[in-house]
Order: C-alpha cells, then structure tokens, then sequence
C-alpha cells in the first residue's frame, strides 16, 4: 500500500518532465499508478469480500497515539476500485482531451496523479490524524485543478471558493478528530468503531464537527455551493474529482464511522434531513439550467444527497445499497462528465439551447450517453436500477424517519429522470428552429474511457449479485436483520418496483413540461447562494480592512509601545494579586566586577538610542549594546552564545548599512515631547518588568534544573558540548522547526524585494545614439556587458564614459594588471579600495575553513551549523563589500536557494531516516580507526548540523543578494539616467 501512495506522488513530481518528452501521451505513463491500484484492488476482491483485511501499522507519535496505518477492508476495497479504476480511465481520457501546446499541462498532469494518490490514501487511511493529511492534500491538490486555467478570473474565484468552503469543513473535523481521540484514547479508525464510545455531549459536538467537513467535501446543503462553480475546471478533473473521487470523501467518512456512531444523537436526523433537502435542491436546480455540466453538476449534487442519507441511515440494509450505490454513481456520472468534455471538444459549446441532431452526427457517442444516463434514471436492467432499487427496499424496511427519508428520495428520483432526459435530449436531439450542429472528428481513443464506464453499468446490473459478498461484509458491521435484502437485478413487483415507476412517470412530465417547469423554477428560486457567499466575503475583506486600519498605523515605535503596555500592565496585575516574590532570594547585582562595567557600558549605549535622530547612529549604536550582551556571555562563560551573539550583530549590522544606503538619513517621524517623556518610561518600566519576572521564575524554581540530566547525557554519548548536543540531538525538533521558519521568513522578505515593480524600470534606460559604437560592460574583463532587453547595451553607473570618471588613459600598454579580486575592475576606480581588497581576498578563505571548523568541531567545542553559517556568510559578506554585486556573483554562482532548500532537505532527510528505528530523528553513530587520521566519530547529528549550515549560508546570501546587490542596480540605473539626461543636454 505505501509503495503504491509513493509511486502515484514520485510520478507526479516527475509529470513535467514526461510532458516536456512525450507531449500529451504522457498521460498514458501517469496513468500507470491509478492502473496498478486498481489491479491491485481487483487482486483483493476476494479476500475484502470475505472480511480478510490487509493492514499496514508503523508507530509514528506514539506519546500521542498517532500511527501510520493503513488498512484495505470491503469498504476500503470499494473507494481502491473507483480511485485507481476511473483515475486511470480519466487520465487515459486527457490524452485526447488535450493538445501538446496547452499551457501549463505538466503541471496539471502532476497534480491530478498527485491528487489520485491522495484519494487512494484518504480510503486506504485508519488513523484520523493520517486522514486528515490526505484529506487536506485532495483540499489542495483540487484547489490548483480547479484553478488550472489561473488566467480566467472565473477559474480562480472558483478554485478560491471551494479551498474556502471545504478547507473550514476541514479544521472542525480536525477539532472533532482530536476531541474524540481524546475521549477515547484512541486515533485508530477500527478500533473507534469496533468499540466506540458512549454517547455523551461531548461525543455529539465531536460528531457535528466531524460532519461539518464530510458534509462540506460531498457538497451538502448548505455547502453544496462550490461544486456547480468548480465545473469551471477542465472536464477531466469534473469527472474524477466530483463524479468518483473527492466529492465521495465525506459520503465515505460517513459510511467509515456509520457502525459506530449512527445510534448516537444527532446522527440520523443530521443526515437524513440534510441527505433529503440536499436531493430535492439539487435536482430541482438541475430542471432549469442551460449548460451540460451544470446540469451535471446540480444532479451530482443531487446525488451526493442521497448517498449520503443511505450511509448515513446506519442499517444493514442501508449499508448495503449504499455500497451499490456508490458504485453505480461512480460508473454513470463519470461517462456523463466525459461525454460532455468530447461534446464541448468536438462542438466548441455546452450550451443545450444550441446543439441540435449530434445525436446523427455522433452515434457512438448518443449510445454511451444514453445508457449512462438510463443508469442514472435507474432503469433497468442497468447497474443505477439495482441500486436505487436497494435503496428504496432498505427505507421501506426502516423505521419512521427512514420512511420520511424514502419520500424525499422519490421525489428525488422523479428530479432525477427528469434532468437525465433534459441532458439526454439537450445534447443529443434535433430541436426545431436550430440548426443541425457540424461537430469536429471524435478520435475512436477519445471514446474509450467513456465507454468502458459505460459498459460496466450495463454490464454489472444482471451481475449485481456478484458484488453482493463485498457489499454484504461492509454492511455485516451494522445489526443484521432477520431477513436481509439480497442485491437482484429483480425481486419482483412490490412497493419499491411501484415508486420506482412513480418516479419514472413524475421524471417523463417533468421533462414534457419542461418549459414551464423552468419558468416556474425561476419564479421560486431562491437568493443565489454564490452571491450570498460572495457578499459575506466582501462583508469580511472589508471589516477586515477597517480593523486593520484602526490598528495598523505604520508606526513601529507605537506598536512597540502597546505592547510594552499590554505586557507591563498584564505583569503588574500578576504581581499585585499574587505576591510571587515572597520566599524568593533577593537577586545579585553582579558576579564579577567585569560584568557590572560591561552591563553599564550595555545600558548607556541602549539609553543613548533614545534620542537619536540619525539613522545610522542608532544602528551602530543598536549594534554595540548587541556586542556588548555577547561580552556578558563571554564573562559568564557561555562561549557559545556568545559566538552566536557577535555573529548576529555582525551581520544584522551590515544587513542594516545596506537597507540604510535607500532611507533617508533621518527619521521622519516626528516626536513631541510630550510622546517622548511618556513613551521613554514606558520601555524603561516593560524592561524592568521582564527583569523582574525574570528574578521571580529562577528564584522560585521548585523542580531540579534540566542542565544536569542533558550534561550526563552529553557526556554519557561522549560529547562534550552540550549546548551543540541540545540544539541537534535532544532538542533537533525545535531547530528543524526554527530552521523551517528562518528559510520562510527569508524567502518571503526577498521575494517581495524581487518582486516589487521599480520606479526606474529598465524601459526607461536610453540607448545610445544610432552610429556611435557601443561601450561595452567589463565585467572581470571575460563576459560581456548586460544587455538591455532590446538588444542595446545598457549603461550603468560604473560603466560610463571614461571622461566622466576619472580621467585615465583610453589604454595602458604596460603589462597586464592584476586585480586582487575576481570582479574588481567592474567597480569604477573611484569606488574601490585597494587595501579592503587584498584584505578581502586575504581574510576569505581562512574565514570558510573558519567556518567548516567551526561545523565539525561543536560536539566537543564551542561552534555548531548555525554559527558556521553565519560565519561563512561573513565571508560572502566580506567579498560584496570590496568588489560589488559582480563580486559576489562571482564567489557565489549558484542560487541561494539552491543551498536553502538543500539545507532543509538535508536536515529533513535524517530526520526522517529516523524512522528506520521507529522515530524521527532517531540518531545514529558510528566510532571506528583510519589507518592515518586515528580515531573517527561520526553522528547523524552532525549530518543535521550541515543542513543546518547550508540553510543558514543560504539565507545570508539571499538577505545579501536582495538587499545588497539589488539596491546596487537600482542606483546604476538612476545614475545610468542621469548620465545619458546630461550627456544629451551637453549636445
């Protein structure tokens, strides 16, 4: 089972790469995995359907009782079918659906396979945690095939539409997922259902948010809005997502817990009225629209409306015709969906008012229809009658709400026939007054998936009974009755064969009224709940930006003041009501003389910030109170953190001056004094209330401290750092999450610089004028210069006419000069520094071997990933400041993204191998003797360790690059401007 979820998602990361090679073929590759799951499914049969289960466990968080467990059972079995069955037929399908030359089809082909994964291991799920990570992946990966076409606004309002609505089903079904394993003590599936707990209000509000999601992923009133708007995506997606696959999730979570939980309040009414009301809305929707796939989709909705009454209803006989039902929903809405993407292919409309006589045009294609849609009206001897006939048999045999059930549900069905034979005849019959619609070529292969759909809703309707044995071992978890019902093709006339023909009769008048019906439907209809939806929306976006209004004022010294506030009012009601420093020992000034002079050198500096008006003054001032805390970690013997302080503060200091280069050299927000003499004790007092709290939790500390328990750990490995020890062995899952945080945060800030929209584009750069040769851009003296995107070279600051510079000769014909730094000639003389550059070139790489010492040694001294990244980003830092943007490209030529991401999949990936002992994260070592080195130690921490200093390498480098090399180009663009304004005004 895992290797099959592995194989669909490794496919689907490699789906570009096959459409790049194969085109649209690739499609026949991707659906290689769906087509195995389903051989898979097919092998099972047997065995499923004698209640034989296959079960895969691994513990995964075994302090809270999450597993990873997998479990294949006769329901199971079924959802295995449909995902592999009809995923393979539907991405069979986009092989003729698309062309080579449609946009973005890679990506598409991969998230539809992804997609297909994620179902089979949402069905295939028996813990609830594990559940709810593939429920959310089939959330995501429909979310991006909904929105597929992203240039239409249509399509990404719809793909936003049903993240929104399904995604908050989502989290209430998280909240009830957690609350019943708690009560339980148990995350288990089987185990919840086999002995599920007794009813209490705590259990109902769990079942409630449990329903919310099932009910808002299957598309139930009042959340059955996203499904009609979701048919804007490609018709490939309409037929597995919401025909077989996604929108059978929640009528699956239903029928997963029915045996269980269906006795417990409120449940039944829950389901039954909403399964009902969903039935009745849906079809009758479905009588008045104009577009096939609406049509469809309103009766999809219709559908899921009576699924979920029948796994809802928590019988026997309930149990067993929802499992035929489902199956029969599957094998004729799917074919549906799909003829109508090779009518609106072929035709270029879906529009029922303007087809006319396909019916003659395209026979092949009417016959497919025509039997998928007898299945769908439930007429026999098709797969859709047997199971409706189950259906009808099973609530006849229930109990009064049941039977109010069974009436909604014939009305239904009559809805049902009647919008089957509207689709039917819209899209197939020769209408007076339109003429006969030219329809293109249908290739035979087009017609395949469709037909094999097709072909098993006629062929399983006289063969119903062979499915019966997996139907019947679902249905065995619910109370057997004394004389269950047995799936037939026929059992005769009797009262479910009479509202079955009622139905046909009421469906046949509907269809023949049809223009009066959808007068009448309009006459009634309802405020549209899309525009309900929409108009809520709009209601929230727009408190929020009044909110966001009131409270964000753009002034970062008021927001630290408020919340220097809210803290020191919060701490002092704490202390006033509760007197914590009773008992507490008073506190020591200083340990050593040394630490009272730097911490009043650190506080004078701090204090001086206060009234500064120069920006740089207060960042190099902001920087010695930094420098000044390392010292007092020098003094109280923290080497590492000191290290790790001196570190920061140097490169958030050169972070700063380079930020400064674009901002005003004073603040600009102007202070009275008033503000001045309310805000300065406001910091003063929040800094004494944190000393204070500070004092009062080390004083009354009643249990013994960690420190020593992680030191006989330490030691106990052999180690002798342990603050290295704690970060990546006992402490590793809060520094991959750090580490996790530190790239996103860098790639978010980045991002934003890089994609901000200049001023000074490059559109408004000049070329030179026609005939005057162009100067090329020396860049080391081996590539050449920029271009501009019209194919003119581009100007920029250190590159203008040597007469504006500094007067040097046009040549120099004595021996070749050589330049300390790889890129220094890139920089106009003017602008280097001859001794910064032999000090970079000489300081550079000691600072990397630096580094990777400091990497390898901090099992045993002071050093680690962290501080080693900092330190060989110092080194890149040092190259930038003596040779420029040019420079830097050249020490660094790879991406930093490049080392971010490989950071993070280094730290991840022994993370992970974690789990070969039972546990992420799990560490391993390995002592051994090389014939000249001597002894060797090596530990998967240290792998982590290296992770970690990749994805600090290369977030200094991205934070450089951003806010160093990017501001760079801005000012050669406006200084290129000006220099080309006064050239021409020269002239």
């Amino acid at each position: 089972m895992t290797a099959l979820l592995l194989a669909h998602f490794a496919l689907a990361a490699c789906a570009p790469a096959l459409v790049r090679w194969l085109g649209r073929r690739a499609f026949a590759v991707l659906a290689l995995p769906p087509a195995a799951a389903a051989c898979w499914g097919f092998a099972s049969w047997a065995d499923a359907s004698q209640g034989r289960e296959d079960v895969t466990v691994w513990r995964w968080l075994p302090a809270y009782g999450v597993d990873y467990a997998l479990r294949l059972d006769a329901l199971g079995e079924l959802m295995v079918l449909l995902a592999g069955g009809v995923g393979a037929l539907v991405l069979l399908y986009c092989v003729w659906y698309f062309e080579d030359t449609a946009a973005q089809l890679g990506r598409f082909g991969g998230s539809l396979l992804a997609f297909a994964g994620s179902m089979l291991g949402l069905v295939l799920a028996d813990d609830l945690i594990l559940l709810y990570i593939f429920w959310e992946l089939t959330t995501v990966f429909s979310f991006l095939l909904i929105g597929h076409g992203s240039t239409v606004k249509q399509n990404r309002r719809s793909a936003l539409q049903a993240l929104t609505v399904t995604t908050f089903g989502g989290l209430a079904m998280l909240a009830g997922f957690v609350i019943l394993g708690t009560v339980t003590g148990t995350y288990r599936i089987s185990a919840l259902v086999a002995h599920p707990p007794p009813a209490s209000g705590t259990v109902a509000t769990a079942l409630v948010l449990i329903l919310a999601g099932a009910l808002s992923k299957s598309a139930i009133w009042p959340f059955s809005l996203w499904l009609p708007n979701a048919m804007a995506a490609p018709t490939p997606v309409s037929a597995y997502l919401h025909a077989a696959a996604m929108v059978k999730g929640g009528v699956y979570l239903i029928a997963r817990l029915a045996p269980g939980f269906a006795h417990i309040e409120p449940w039944r009414p829950l389901l039954l009225v909403l399964g009902t009301v969903t039935m009745l809305l849906g079809g009758w929707r479905a009588l008045r629209l104009h577009d096939l796939k609406l049509v469809l989709a309103y009766g999809t909705v219709s559908q899921l409306g009576f699924l979920t009454v029948l796994a809802g209803a928590g019988a026997y006989d309930t149990g067993l015709a929802a499992g035929a039902m489902i199956l029969a929903h599957a094998l004729f809405k799917a074919p549906l969906f799909l003829v109508t993407g090779v009518i609106d292919h072929a035709t270029g409309t879906r529009d029922l008012r303007s087809l006319s006589g396909l019916g003659h045009r395209l026979p092949v294609l009417a016959a497919i229809a025509v039997v998928a849609g007898l299945s769908m009206a439930a007429v026999p001897p098709l797969l859709g009658f047997a199971a409706k006939e189950a259906a009808f048999q099973a609530l006849l045999n229930g109990d009064a709400a049941d039977r109010w059930a069974l009436a909604g549900c014939v009305v239904g069905s009559a809805l049902t026939t009647g919008y089957t034979l509207r689709y039917v005849w819209g899209a197939f019959a020769r209408k007076p007054g339109v003429p006969d619609t030219a329809p293109h070529a249908v290739a035979p292969g087009f017609l395949l998936a469709p037909a094999v759909l097709a072909a098993s809703c006629l062929f399983l309707g006289p063969a119903v009974q062979g499915t019966e044995d997996l139907f019947a071992t679902y249905a065995g978890a619910f109370p057997r009755p004394a004389h269950p019902y047995h799936l037939a093709l026929w059992h005769g006339v009797g009262t479910a064969l009479v509202l079955s023909a009622a139905a046909w009769a009421a469906g046949i008048g509907l269809f023949l009224l049809r223009d009066r019906v959808e007068l009448l439907g309009r006459a009634v209809a309802w405020r549209s709940a899309d525009l309900v939806f929409g108009r809520c929306l709009l209601a929230l976006e727009r408190l929020a930006l009044q909110s966001t209004g009131f409270v964000q004022r753009g002034s970062l010294s008021a927001y630290i003041a408020t919340v220097l506030a809210v803290v020191l009012a919060g701490q002092i009601a704490v202390l006033a009501v509760d007197e914590p420093w009773s008992g507490v020992p008073a506190p020591r000034l200083w340990d050593t003389p040394a630490q009272a002079g730097i911490a009043v050198l650190t506080c004078v500096v701090a204090l001086l910030c206060l009234g500064v008006r120069r920006r740089m003054k207060a960042v190099v001032l902001v920087g010695l109170s930094g420098y000044g805390t390392g010292l007092l970690f020098v003094v109280q013997g923290a080497p590492d953190l000191a290290l790790t302080q001196f570190c920061v503060e140097t490169v958030s200091m050169v972070v700063f001056v380079l930020v400064l280069r674009r901002m005003p050299v004073h603040f600009e927000e102007n202070y009275t004094r008033w503000r001045r003499v309310l805000r300065a004790p406001v910091a003063l007092l929040g800094a004494a209330a944190i000393g204070c709290v500070v004092w009062i939790m080390a004083g009354v500390r009643s249990a013994s401290p960690a420190g020593s328990a992680m030191v006989e750990e330490t030691a106990h490995h052999g180690l002798k750092d342990v603050v290295a020890t704690i970060l990546v062995d006992l402490r590793a899952w809060d520094t991959m999450g750090e580490s996790a945080v530190l790239a996103a945060a860098a790639i978010g800030v980045t991002s934003l610089i890089y994609l901000h929209r200049r001023t000074e584009s490059d559109e408004l750069l000049p070329a030179r004028p026609s005939g005057e040769p162009p100067s090329p851009v020396h860049t080391g003296g081996a590539s050449p210069g920029e271009r501009h995107p019209s194919g003119s070279t581009r100007w920029t600051a250190w590159t203008l006419p040597h007469r504006d510079l500094a007067g040097l000769p046009e040549g120099d014909e004595t021996a070749p000069e050589r330049t300390w730094l790889a890129a220094g000639k890139t920089l106009a003389p003017e602008h280097r520094s001859v001794i910064f550059e032999v000090v970079a070139r000489l300081v550079y790489h000691p600072i990397l071997v630096l580094s990777v010492y400091l990497l390898f040694c901090a099992e045993n001294m002071p050093g680690g990933g962290f501080v080693a990244g900092l330190v060989a980003g110092v080194a890149f830092i040092t190259r930038y400041l003596a040779g420029g943007r040019f420079e830097l490209a050249a020490a660094a030529p790879f991406g930093p993204g490049l080392l971010t991401g490989l950071g993070l999949f280094v730290s991840t990936g022994v993370a992970l191998g974690g789990l070969a002992d039972g546990t992420v994260l799990h560490g391993w070592t390995w002592h051994g003797d090389w014939a000249v080195y001597g002894k060797v130690h090596l530990s998967t921490a240290v792998l982590f360790d290296c992770g970690v200093y990749l994805l600090v390498l290369g977030v200094v480098l991205d934070l450089v690059r951003a806010l160093g090399a990017k501001i760079d180009r801005q000012i050669e663009r406006v200084a290129a401007l000006r220099a080309a304004q006064q050239e021409r005004g020269g002239r």
